[in-house]
């Protein structure tokens, strides 16, 4: 009987030093299909470039074996899409899209890349987990040697294994999980909802001409506004990791009679 084979992408590009610590943390799990995209693509949500570039193939030894992966020139979604229809030698059982530098969380969840691809593989009938770390603003668009991803990688298995042994719950087809920066391997985790809150604030500055320009952004939190059961919650005020269930169906949850009777009234 084949072992299961879990595929394994990253928004911030094939050296992400991310992706090497979640390879290390699965490659005993299974067997891997590595693909990613050459170059960070940090959000860059589910988009696609309008033509993919140059491929590229590297070799990876992990613990004493050989890994073969892919760089694409392309977006994180499209790396995801070209793994699964060009590189698999058969259906995956679990995609995973992390070590993210940066957490995924609140209102920003869709401007994530490292969604994206896990959105991507869902949507190809691949059960997905989103794995992402908080680290400091500064950090999110490098390959940082000073981020440490030991504790992420450690709840990168604990979740792969459970998923591969026991599958998604039913109406569930993404994890997305954060790791607080500050957690150790006995940090508790915690079933989330996905806060309706923007913690992301762009910095607005004039240019030379007396033009708003977008220079970067910070991160600013009112607990008074963040609801108590969401991911933003669980990782920044109880300093757990969050684990929220997403579904592709991102139908609302309102009766659609009383969305009806909205749109019939004069």
């Amino acid at each position: 009987m084949s072992q299961p084979l879990i595929m394994l992408t990253n928004d911030d590009g094939i050296a992400s030093p991310g992706l090497l610590a979640l390879i290390h943390a699965v490659h005993s799990l299974g067997d891997l299909l590595i693909v990613a995209p050459r170059h960070q693509q940090s959000a860059m949500s589910r988009s696609y470039l309008k033509q993919v570039g140059i491929t590229e193939t590297h070799v990876l030894n992990i613990a004493g074996t050989e890994h073969l992966a892919w760089a694409l020139e392309a977006s994180p979604a499209q790396a995801v899409r070209h793994g699964l229809l060009r590189f698999a030698p058969r259906k995956p059982d679990l995609l995973i899209s992390g070590i993210n530098y940066g957490e995924n969380v609140g209102a920003t969840v869709t401007v994530s890349g490292t969604v994206g691809a896990a959105w991507e593989g869902a949507a190809l009938g691949i059960p997905a987990i989103a794995l992402s770390l908080e680290v400091e603003v500064e950090h999110h668009f490098t390959h940082s040697e000073d981020v440490d991803f030991s504790v992420a990688a450690h709840f990168a298995q604990k979740f792969a294994q459970a998923v591969l042994r026991h599958g998604l719950a039913p109406g569930v087809d993404i994890l997305n999980v954060n790791v607080p920066q500050e957690a150790t391997m006995r940090t508790g985790w915690q079933v989330t909802r996905v806060s309706g809150y923007n913690h992301f604030h762009a910095i607005v500055r004039q240019n030379e001409l007396g033009e708003k320009v977008l220079a970067g952004y910070h991160r600013q939190l009112d607990f008074s506004r963040v609801e108590a059961d969401s991911d933003m919650y669980i990782l920044f005020k109880e300093q757990k990791v969050s684990v929220t269930p997403l579904t592709i169906d991102t139908t609302a949850r309102t009766g659609f009679e009383e969305i009806r009777r909205r749109l019939a009234a004069s």
